[in-house]
């Protein structure tokens, strides 16, 4: 089986070193020194001010949605995970959605504007696949009618936007360490924020609102372990390398894939992109369930990031999204993951070029 991701794991005599600093102190969770040294080896490799660790992306999400003290409406796209739906309303608050770009599969600022109510608090909007949104179109709509934004930057860690962290725009963005991610600490996530009156309420929201015995706030447990600190710890070193290889990856699909009639998303000059994910757009649903269908029967695993368009989920009111209804029918991720062999890439493609009854 080729799966369409593959954790990546660090040689075990490395993790066992932290595993063993663990031991020596027996301090296993809590903010222990391992999670205090991965925060501040993160905010120095991406050169962000305020970054606080999580159990995951979206417990990191919801802490962003209370931390601003959203009410109402908040804009999002319906073109990405749901957790960044699920999130909103997890938070008591009314996902509005606003439809995609055609090329970008982000949210489409020209849509936003005309979403927003007197009930609209924020925008809340994803990097899809790590390609980012439109962040100065979707800042001045922001600035202009007094909106926070957070942006969903699961797929995001590594990009870079004119230089600098994709992480570091908006009024907070959001990050996962799952262990399909490009980064990952098996299970974990961070906010990254921009006022640090916001940040000091997200790390006590993150500790159940207290510090040892005075209470400040509500809370809960976002806080991760000294087990899930070491993995990071362990792969935070490697990031640029996996960007490398993904790359290769990714130009090897493309030059296989040649001559079939799918597209590819466009990475723009301005972006240092991560290559965490290889979605493939085809001409029709059917082309796309066939191909999947005949991948599936030789042993190879793809998924459809993201089906269906979140807008139709079966416990919300419909509302039309025509653009990202047409995405999600028609877009599979491939397989990509460090270790992918060209011997891979070279089946894969021959089986789609025989989905299209190409050679």
């Amino acid at each position: 089986m080729i799966n369409v991701t593959k954790t990546f794991l660090p040689p075990l005599d490395e993790y066992i070193k932290y595993l063993e600093k663990i031991w020596d102190t027996s301090w296993v969770t809590n903010q222990g020194p391992l999670a205090e040294e991965l925060e501040n080896r993160l905010k120095e490799f991406l050169d962000v001010r305020n970054l606080l660790l999580v159990t995951n992306g979206t417990i990191a999400l919801q802490l962003a949605i209370r931390a601003l003290d959203l009410k109402g409406e908040i804009i999002t796209t319906p073109y990405s995970y749901v957790a960044t739906t699920t999130s909103i309303l997890w938070e008591n608050c009314n996902p509005i959605f606003c439809d995609i770009e055609k090329n970008s599969f982000c949210i489409d600022p020209a849509n936003i504007e005309k979403a927003i109510t007197e009930n609209t608090s924020a925008i809340l909007a994803t990097h899809v696949y790590g390609f980012p949104c439109d962040i100065e179109k979707i800042q001045a709509i922001a600035d202009k009618h007094n909106l926070k934004v957070i942006y969903d930057g699961a797929h995001a860690f590594g990009v870079k936007y004119k230089d600098q962290s994709l992480l570091n725009f908006g009024d907070i963005s959001t990050v996962s360490f799952h262990a399909t991610k490009l980064f990952h600490t098996i299970e974990g996530g961070a906010v990254i924020v921009k006022d640090e009156k916001v940040a000091e309420k997200i790390f006590l929201y993150r500790a159940f609102g207290h510090l040892d015995d005075e209470y400040f706030s509500i809370g809960i447990n976002g806080r991760t372990s000294e087990f899930h600190a070491a993995m990071g710890l362990c792969n935070l070193s490697r990031v640029y390398d996996f960007i490398e290889k993904r790359k290769k990856i990714n130009l090897m699909y493309k030059e296989y894939l040649d001559g079939t009639p799918l597209s590819f998303p466009v990475i723009s000059e301005n972006i240092f992109y991560n290559y965490s994910y290889f979605p493939v757009f085809f001409l029709t649903p059917e082309s796309m369930l066939s191909a999947k269908q005949l991948l599936s029967e030789n042993g190879i695993n793809t998924r459809r990031y993201f089906y269906p368009s979140l807008n139709k989920l079966p416990y919300l009111n419909y509302s039309e999204c025509p653009v990202s209804e047409f995405t999600a029918e028609r877009v599979l991720c491939l397989p990509l993951y460090n270790d992918l062999g060209i011997d891979h890439i070279k089946k894969i493609a021959l089986i789609i070029n025989k989905s299209f009854n190409l050679k």
